[in-house]
């Protein structure tokens, strides 16, 4: 028996969808957010009482509905690639604009909670818990705002036929930033919402 007769090794790599620049700057974000997240943890240790009255003044029906409506957002990306990928173009674009619409939501939401925050007084500036509440919810909101321009960048990209099954690099590495953005909010929501000290 020669060689050419002995079966061949499966491969056990896995490539990752998008494009590897992308994971690392996705790696990168993820990061600092991580390192935010702990010094949140290590101040609300040292601080319970002002974190659990901040807490007590934040809408935990605001977090949920906006987790909700990014959940529901990152669901309409996945069924948006899917389309694209059995050549439905249009309920690609389709999906891909309730995608948006449900970020448009969570925008909605989180200018609602800012503006009766400081309706009633509350600011970056006034203790630790607001200072971190504003920040890592501000920061977030930034990256959403950054997530929708890549949706409609995705979208009008799809109208125009520009990605198929043998190009989708440039679509999965918009989808996964848009994953990542849910991702963070998913860590976010609990941390700053509903955990106490």
């Amino acid at each position: 028996m020669n060689a050419a007769e002995y079966p061949q090794p499966v491969s056990a790599t896995k490539i990752l969808p998008g494009d590897f620049a992308v994971w690392l700057f996705i790696f990168a974000e993820l990061s600092v957010f991580a390192l935010l997240f702990l010094l949140f943890a290590i101040t609300r240790v040292r601080y319970p009482e002002m974190f659990a009255q901040g807490q007590a003044s934040i809408s935990t029906a605001a977090g949920l509905a906006n987790t909700l409506a990014l959940l529901t957002s990152s669901y309409f990306v996945v069924i948006a690639q899917r389309a694209l990928l059995n050549r439905q173009r249009i309920a690609s674009v389709i999906n891909l604009l309730l995608a948006l619409s449900c970020a448009g939501l969570y925008l909605g939401v989180k200018s609602g909670e800012y503006q009766h925050l400081a309706e009633r007084g509350f600011g970056f500036g006034s203790n630790d818990f607001y200072f971190f509440y504003f920040g890592l919810t501000g920061f977030h909101m930034l990256h959403v705002i950054l997530g929708m321009l890549v949706l409609l960048f995705l979208s009008h990209q799809v109208y125009r036929g520009r990605y198929h099954c043998e190009r989708m690099n440039e679509f999965e590495s918009g989808a996964c930033y848009w994953h990542m953005v849910d991702l963070l909010w998913l860590m976010l929501f609990p941390l700053v919402y509903v955990l106490q000290a």
